[in-house]
């Protein structure tokens, strides 16, 4: 049996952030050995896939001994037993993050009474910091220059100016004018209904026989 002890470090990490490498850090000088474990969560829309989130990961975290980069979907109760992990580690960067993580903690207990849950304060330059927030100013071009390792920064970089240029690419040029729509041509309107032709006289009447008896009568005379 060995004095080993495994710390599981799970999450999204879409994308890692320097706050991520901090506790990671932190994790390697408490624990012989740390699994970070990135989630495959298909109900989050992410910008990385789950093996670029992971590649990610090893390289960021390259320089550090005794830690390894998995994947995992499903419970991350099951992951820790898979890994043999006792403790898995959370961060807490402010109150707001403690109900949420409480539950968690809860939860994962009742569902596995042998991992103990150890939370970790990140340093006070990443308190703010995190993944959606890191997203939201590379992609309106800002620059994260420091909140993220360089080849996640790289990487940001180059996701969101292929979707600009995709954007652009797809937009008319200036100036140009959008082609008329095309209108149905009118219907035919309908002839004007003919009027009944009028029934011919009958040849051979007479004058005297069309004026009528009175006529007749005095012709006689």
């Amino acid at each position: 049996m060995t004095n080993e002890r495994t710390a599981l470090f799970p999450g999204t990490f879409d994308p890692f952030t320097n706050g991520h490498l901090d506790l990671t850090r932190r994790a390697v000088r408490l624990f012989e050995r740390v699994v970070v474990a990135v989630a495959h969560n298909p109900g989050k829309d992410t910008l990385f896939s789950l093996e670029e989130r992971a590649d990610l990961i090893r390289s960021a975290t390259r320089s550090l001994r005794r830690v390894q980069v998995v994947d995992f979907s499903g419970l991350v109760v099951d992951c820790a037993r898979e890994v043999g992990a006792e403790v898995m580690i959370r961060g807490l960067r402010a109150v707001s993050d403690f109900e949420f993580e409480f539950q968690m903690a809860l939860m994962n207990r009742r569902l596995s009474r042998g991992l103990e849950i150890a939370y970790l304060m990140p340093s006070q330059q990443y308190t703010y910091l995190n993944s959606t927030l890191v997203k939201e100013v590379a992609r309106l071009g800002g620059s994260v220059h420091g909140l993220v390792p360089r080849g996640v920064e790289d990487r940001l970089r180059a996701k969101f100016a292929a979707a600009r240029g995709a954007t652009r690419t797809s937009r008319p040029a200036p100036g140009s004018r959008p082609a008329p729509e095309s209108r149905p041509a009118p219907a035919p309107r309908p002839a004007p209904a003919s009027r009944p032709a009028q029934a011919p006289r009958p040849a051979g009447r007479s004058k005297a026989a069309a004026a009528g008896p009175r006529a007749r009568a005095a012709h006689r005379r």
